[in-house]
């Protein structure tokens, strides 16, 4: 029991996390999803990092969690449940890396499984992928938090249907239901995942690391910014305060203001070059404040920029 672990492989600034527990399927032990905040740490830390890859080793993202070791893995020691425990621990550790993840699915993505790809920005999946969410077929109740990801995800509905089914859902109709962003053909799967990948690589990662939390802020607390009062600020009582989606978006137009990468971006754009951009979260605490913005350019035509 519990002989599995996250291997970690770097390619420039890709890093991938693959699932090993050889034999198994990947099952996930308590070990396993300890280990992702373990691992996850050192890699937001380093600025050549730039995008994360998380996949299963051999044929298989995994069977999802290691059924034998099933009340350790999901015990909360905070209030004695099992409601989560190491499981949603893990999940939340993946949830909250700052850079852009991608769950590369191929094989089997079972129970516990899809959380660690539903936390992730991003799922592609091979044509031969297989999805399936299994508690009712055991009789535990899923952790809150991985049903709370699959509603925003894929909807009540078909959150509901995989749940109290328990049926396996192959890529294509996964795709349909909103559990992955493309199905890719499996002989042409792990290129297209690497192309993908290196392509955010080269992308301003201020504007990824920025974006990425403003859509994560705004999926949880709605489109309208968290509003307390018909004044739509963040505090009620308080006019003009703003909510939580709000004081993010001024936190990073403040980090734009500082950066050099928007100007980057409009020189390579203008002179039709590839850009190469320079901003590091790492510069931000140590860059003082700008007086006033960059200047971008003008007369650009927006809808040609790629």
């Amino acid at each position: 029991m519990g002989k599995g672990t996250l291997r970690v492989e770097r390619d420039g600034p890709v890093a991938t996390v693959f699932l090993s527990n050889p034999g198994r399927r990947n099952t996930l032990t308590a070990g396993m999803w300890r280990e992702f905040a373990v691992v996850l740490a050192p890699l937001a830390q380093d600025d050549g990092v730039k995008v994360v890859i998380i996949r299963g080793e051999g044929e298989d993202f995994s069977a999802g969690a290691d059924i034998s070791d099933l009340r350790t893995i999901l015990h909360n020691p905070e209030n004695g449940l099992h409601d989560g425990g190491h499981v949603t621990a893990g999940e939340e550790a993946i949830a909250a890396f700052p850079k852009p993840v991608i769950a590369a699915v191929d094989g089997y993505c079972l129970g516990g499984a899809w959380q660690v790809a539903g936390a992730c920005d991003f799922r592609l999946a091979s044509d031969r992928a297989v999805f399936g969410i299994t508690p009712a077929k055991i009789g535990i109740v899923y952790p809150l938090s991985g049903i709370r990801r699959l509603v925003r995800l894929a909807g009540p509905g078909a959150a509901k249907y995989l749940l109290f089914s328990g049926d396996f859902v192959p890529a294509e109709q996964a795709l349909r239901l909103g559990l992955v962003e493309r199905v890719i053909p499996q002989a042409d799967f792990w290129t297209d995942v690497t192309s993908f990948a290196r392509r955010l690589a080269g992308r301003s990662q201020l504007s990824l690391q920025a974006m990425k939390e403003l859509v994560d802020v705004i999926a949880a607390v709605g489109p309208d910014d968290g509003a307390g009062n018909e004044a739509g600020t963040g505090i009620p009582g308080i006019p003009g305060s703003p909510g939580p989606v709000e004081q993010a978006s001024r936190r990073w137009q403040q980090e734009m203001s500082a950066s050099p990468d928007p100007a980057i971006g409009v020189r390579a754009f203008l002179a039709k070059e590839e850009p190469v951009f320079v901003w590091t979260a790492s510069t931000v605490a140590a860059a003082p404040a700008a007086s006033t913005p960059h200047r971008y350019g003008t007369n650009i035509n927006q809808e040609e920029a790629r």
